[in-house]
Parts: structure tokens; C-alpha cells; sequence
């Protein structure tokens, strides 16, 4: 038996498809801690506005761990903060963590 995604929203489990993969999506994050650090290091390693603090939240490690999970991939630091914002977005990042 296959289960779609028009179904759950029918049955009145969800709002709509979208926030069924959403769903989907976090519970299957926070079931595979692997996964979490792999999208962490893609995205570090792909978007310079991504701070350390940020892929450490996104990993659910501290700071130091992923330091040491970006030097594991081979991915340089970009250490400190390249502008007043981003010293703030930094902050922000960790008072949520």
C-alpha cells in the first residue's frame, strides 16, 4: 500500500502537502544526526554568508565539534566575523543554540 502526500492532507493530518514534507523532512533530520552534519559541511562549504556558528546549530554540535568535523572534510575555517552584521548574525546563532 502506498501512502501520498494528498492523502495526509485529506485525512486532515496537514495543512497542506507542503507542510507534510516539512514535517517529514525535520523528523528525518532529528532521527539521523549523520544527515544534519552532512548538510552542515555542504553548506559551510557552499554558501560564504554561512557562519560557523550557524553550521554548528544546523549540525547540533557545539562550535569546537564542528571546527573539528570541518577540518575531518578537509574544509577551511573562515574564522571571525567579516562585518558588523555578521558578528551579529553570529551572536544570534548562538543565543538560539
Amino acid at each position: 500500500m502506498e501512502i501520498q502526500l494528498r492523502d495526509l492532507v485529506e485525512a486532515g493530518l496537514f495543512e497542506s502537502e507542503e507542510e507534510a514534507i516539512k514535517e517529514a523532512l525535520r523528523l528525518l533530520l532529528q532521527d539521523r544526526p549523520e544527515l544534519r552534519i552532512a548538510l552542515a559541511v555542504y553548506r559551510y562549504r557552499t554558501d560564504p554568508e554561512l557562519t560557523l556558528a550557524r553550521a554548528a546549530a544546523i549540525a547540533g554540535v557545539n562550535m569546537e565539534r564542528m571546527k573539528e568535523i570541518l577540518a575531518h572534510h578537509g574544509v577551511t575555517l573562515r574564522l571571525g566575523p567579516a562585518d558588523p552584521q555578521e558578528a551579529q548574525s553570529e551572536i544570534r546563532a548562538l543565543e538560539n543554540f
